[in-house]
């Protein structure tokens, strides 16, 4: 029940011989942003090999320090005005370099920060993964992961979307196709051209289905441990939008396109010990039967925190309309074995048992993510806590006024509050990062403040 042991797609020898028959002509150097963006440089292969690979590369620091937009905003002490916009450099994961192939003759390697200084930049989202997994590793253990993307498809280019100010766009489906082969059928060509390529970028592919939402489908690929998962998911959301991009049509993983079913991104994450072995189960008991003390802690550290650790689960203004009665996307800071309306889902049995996180959406940062769960999974084993009783029935109406259950945040202004405020952010993570992402709420809450929508432009252009 382990994944088969992952080698690098290649090597750095694989590459050099790659280049020198004319295979690779271009390396792509990259890093995801706050955003969950990746950002970087195209160089020519033989450059790369020659000087990137031993020295990295700079860019601005400003990518870890601007809005959505790509704009620049006041409030990061890392990158300023003030501090002159200075460069951090990329030094590439000799561990990471794949092929690229939906781009011609093309490798891509994901880059770790660090200042010029050689130390490590505090807000880079892979950099704070690894140091809460170097945490697990103190205690012999590792995280496995895994993460299911669902998206949207639309029939008009990204150019055509973007012109119609993203509104009645065509989805390629009519209805619900959820597990339907006819309705994943329709736009097979495409899904198999995802599927395909993600697995020459050297990812392993499981399966593809229909959801909910018109025109709503999902990919899912095989579990492995963290690091990797959460590269693979932001290289695979990337080359699926520019796979789609070069089919002339559109696909958005944004967190809530509409008024129907929005696009989850479920995390699965499990632990192993120094041998290989589960930590979370005890035998071959299904469910909450099998869990050991350690993932009952482990659990109860989940539902300790996530309100305060919503703003890494739930990024954006967004995020937080997921979160309605009867849509599959939680309400309830609560827990229960295989219950899909619950915020956390305790699934499978023996070696496979695991957390499924439900609170996270499409447009959530793995590395982000990953590592507010696994904070929170050690804050509960460090004070021993234990979970309340699972929740058997329908968590929808457990949750808010008269319920039994806290309320997940409702919008982003009460996530950055509650992250600002808690202590176990700060604990694991430290002063500068959770400053740094306050600041990012903040910027994304103020910019939303000031618009005017269309829906309040339908509301009061006549009526009132």
């Amino acid at each position: 029940m382990t994944p088969a042991d992952r080698t690098p797609p290649l090597s750095v020898e694989e590459l050099r011989a790659r280049v020198d028959l004319g295979e690779i002509d271009t390396v792509v150097v990259a890093f995801t942003d706050m955003q969950g963006r990746l950002q970087g440089k195209r160089f020519a292969a033989r450059h790369f090999l020659d000087e990137v690979l031993r020295h990295g590369t700079e860019a601005c620091a400003y990518l870890l320090a601007v809005d959505v937009e790509m704009n620049t905003v006041d409030g990061y002490a890392m990158s300023s005005w003030d501090t002159g916009y200075g460069d951090f450099v990329l030094h590439p994961d000799v561990d990471t370099v794949r092929r690229v192939p939906w781009h011609p003759a093309t490798a891509m390697v994901t880059a770790d920060l660090a200042w010029p200084d050689g130390r490590p930049v505090a807000a880079c989202p892979r950099g704070i993964l690894r140091r809460q997994l170097d945490r697990l590793a103190e205690r012999g253990w590792t995280a496995l992961v895994g993460t299911e993307l669902e998206f949207m498809v639309f029939r008009e280019s990204y150019e055509a979307a973007g012109d119609a100010g993203y509104r009645r766009l065509t989805p390629v489906n009519r209805y619900n196709v959820d597990y339907s082969l006819l309705g994943t059928g329709r736009i097979e060509p495409l899904l198999r051209r995802v599927r395909n390529g993600m697995a020459g970028a050297g990812m392993v592919v499981e399966s593809a289905k229909g959801e909910c939402n018109l025109g709503q489908h999902e990919i899912v690929f095989r579990y492995a441990d963290a690091l990797t998962t959460c590269d693979q998911h932001s290289i695979y959301k990337t080359g699926a939008k520019e796979i789609a991009a070069d089919e002339g049509v559109s696909l958005t993983f944004m967190a809530k396109y509409d008024e129907r079913e929005g696009n989850s991104c479920h995390i699965h994450l499990s632990l192993r010990d120094a041998d290989g072995r589960p930590v979370f189960a005890t035998g071959a008991a299904a469910g909450s039967e099998g869990m050991s003390p350690t993932m009952r802690a482990f659990l109860a550290g989940q539902l300790a925190s996530l309100r305060e650790f919503s703003l890494l689960y739930a990024p954006t203004i967004n995020a937080y309309k997921r979160f309605r009665p009867g849509s599959f996307a939680p309400t309830a800071v609560a827990w229960g074995a295989d219950n899909r309306t619950c915020a956390l889902r305790v699934v499978g049995h023996g070696p496979g048992l695991r957390l499924e996180n439900r609170v996270p959406g499409g447009d959530v940062n793995p590395y982000l993510a990953v590592a507010g769960m696994i904070a929170a999974g050690l804050d509960g084993v460090d004070r021993g806590l234990e979970p309340p009783e699972p929740c058997t029935g329908n968590a929808y109406a457990a949750a808010g006024t008269g319920g039994d259950e806290e309320h997940v945040p409702r919008t982003l202004r009460e996530a950055a509050d509650l992250w600002e405020r808690g202590d176990t952010a700060r604990a694991a993570f430290g002063d500068e990062v959770v400053e740094h992402y306050l600041t990012m709420a903040r910027v994304e809450q103020k910019a939303y403040d000031g618009a005017v929508t269309d829906w309040e432009r339908v509301r009061s252009f006549e009526r009132m």
